[in-house]
């Protein structure tokens, strides 16, 4: 398919590979992110324990719930993805999709915390419902930011910095809930946790809203097929799959990498209430595991010397350092603080490229099949965070109710050790297996540039 520039700040003109995003639409780009992660961290880091130890769901339940609502997910993505190469608006094809969703993902996502009074059956049936509605929705306003990255330029750098401001974004709102989130259930809940969450969500909702419009009404695509913002069949779409191993790797270590961030994320409430007795400080170590803008904030400038595979490689490793020094840190608060800053700024490295990583396949699989399908190759390769998103949430609890785990009581020995097995032991095996698919499977046939600069001649000789 042949691909065209195209600029709705210009009136149409061509912009080059040199092209700049403005400030304003880089900022309001990653405040799309802070309102999806206002909302997500709630959800990844909070809703297992609030599931089981304050609506009164059993762990194993729960981790069926979890796996179950991905497995949608898991098909979701790609149906999204083909809607969103079929989409044709003055607006663009990802963008709408904001507009769109963000109303009803708001809705669902405070109706989800409202806890209502039911039977243990009628409990069930109500988490499923708002859950894998949560999910849904989730993935129709946030993944056209993952689609929109490469239509906003083809400039490389450019892509990573305005990258850089979603992740910053996104750690921004990650850190907002981390701060505040506890605070603020037991302020508006005033001795009533579940009173409190669902105020809470109600006020993290609503400014979540606010943002995913500032988001649409202040970005462009500029990146578009010859025709407009012409549909593409899937058929042909799919053809930007085939042989793409980039796309293959970045996938791969999507699942492995989403699998070990959110199984930490969901245990991380069990190790310090239990494991260690320490509940007073989750929400130091919530916020402080933030540090991850850190490594996001350097992404640009160290880009600049150093290639993305080499930084996510760095980033796993630094991150698996910080795992062994929490592991060493038994109850020493110190050591935990010092274990998670530097682990969490490893994280960053990955953090702040996987995005772009998955952008560079558009790249590939147009270079490798002439098909330009950002929706498709963007969500399909979603798949694979929310199958290691579903994993890394449904195991833990899974590992909870195989060692003896009773919601408010004192643990067992064993239900310890899957606490620790959840929290430090599996992240690291996992960080290992993330570094050798690295290392390993995601391979280019020529360099990322070189390959750019061949589409950009192709534009060229097409517009003539």
């Amino acid at each position: 398919m042949e691909v065209k520039i195209k600029d709705e700040l210009t009136e149409g003109r061509g912009i080059g590979n040199n092209q700049k995003i403005p400030l304003l639409e880089k900022i309001s780009y990653g405040l799309g992110d802070t309102g999806s992660n206002l909302i997500y961290t709630v959800i990844t880091t909070y809703l297992t324990f609030y599931f089981t130890d304050i609506y009164g769901i059993g762990a194993a339940a729960v981790g069926t719930l979890m796996l179950i609502a991905r497995i949608v997910d898991m098909i979701d993505s790609p149906i999204l993805g083909i809607l969103i190469d079929k989409t044709n608006t003055r607006w663009g094809k990802s963008r709408p999709w904001i507009l769109w969703s963000c109303i009803p993902f708001s809705i669902v996502s405070i109706l989800l915390f409202m806890g209502p009074e039911l039977s243990a059956s009628g409990k069930m049936a109500y988490v499923y419902i708002f859950y894998i509605a949560a999910n849904v929705l989730y993935a129709a306003v946030n993944n056209p930011l993952q689609t929109m990255l490469p239509s906003m330029t083809s400039n490389i750098q450019e892509r990573t910095v305005a990258n850089t401001f979603r992740m910053f974004g996104g750690q921004i709102g990650g850190l907002i809930v981390n701060l505040t989130l506890l605070p603020l259930v037991a302020y508006f809940g005033a001795g009533d946790q579940q009173k409190g969450f669902f105020y809470t969500m109600t006020l993290f909702s609503l400014a979540a809203l606010i943002l995913f419009l500032i988001t649409f009404f202040n970005t462009r695509e500029r990146v578009q097929s010859v025709s407009g913002n012409e549909s593409i069949p899937v058929k042909e779409g799919l053809k930007a799959i085939r042989g793409n191993f980039p796309w293959i790797g970045v996938s791969l270590f999507g699942i492995t990498y989403y699998t070990m961030y959110i199984m930490k994320l969901s245990a991380g409430i069990y190790y310090m209430t239990y494991y260690i007795n320490k509940p007073d400080i989750i929400s130091t170590v919530n916020t402080l595991a933030m540090s991850s803008l850190i490594g996001i904030l350097a992404i640009p400038f160290l880009t600049k010397k150093y290639s993305k595979k080499a930084l996510v490689i760095t980033g796993i490793a630094i991150n698996i350092v910080g795992q062994f020094i929490i592991y060493m840190a038994g109850a020493n608060v110190s050591l935990i603080i010092a274990g998670t800053i530097i682990g969490s700024i490893g994280m960053g490295f990955p953090a702040g490229l996987l995005f772009v990583l998955k952008a560079d396949t558009v790249d590939y699989g147009e270079w490798k099949s002439g098909v330009r399908a950002p929706g498709i190759l963007m969500s399909a390769s979603g798949i694979a965070n929310k199958l290691g998103s579903g994993l890394g949430a449904a195991i833990p609890v899974w590992l909870l109710a195989a060692g003896g785990y009773i919601a408010n009581q004192q643990q067992t020995s064993a239900a310890l050790q899957m606490i620790s097995l959840s929290y430090i032991w599996l992240p690291i095996i996992l960080g290992v297996v993330a570094i050798l698919i690295m290392a390993f499977v995601y391979k280019w046939e020529k360099p990322h540039d070189a390959i750019v600069s061949e589409l950009e001649a192709r534009r060229v000789n097409n517009n003539k």
